[in-house]
């Protein structure tokens, strides 16, 4: 697979594991606390952990993309990515940074 498919995988990869993670902060788990609905967190939290795992592999298949970065990233990246992923916002606000950096001459 060719460096900027991985890499956009893990870009929308990434907002949708951030998408997931909001859904099920801020709907499955009031459905299962406040209206006893705890399938909702079953359901929302197997597709999160897929696409929590799929975040993390794609990150780390992308670390290694020169083509994209113009450099390499170092192991650091995945510490990145992880508390990204574990963040509610932070999906997001680590495309924001990429986005920032490839416009960057």
């Amino acid at each position: 697979m060719n460096s900027f498919k991985i890499f956009n995988q893990f870009r929308k990869t990434g907002i949708f594991e951030g998408v997931s993670f909001l859904v099920l902060l801020l709907i499955a788990m009031p459905l299962k606390y406040f209206a006893g609905f705890p399938i909702a967190v079953t359901i929302v939290g197997s597709i999160h952990g897929i696409l929590f795992m799929a975040y993390l592999v794609l990150a780390w298949e992308s670390r290694n993309e020169p083509v994209v970065f113009k450099w390499k990233k170092p192991i650091a990246w995945m510490a990145v990515c992880f508390v990204a992923s574990i963040l509610p916002f932070g999906p997001f606000v680590l495309e924001n940074r990429i986005k920032k950096q490839q416009a960057q001459p």
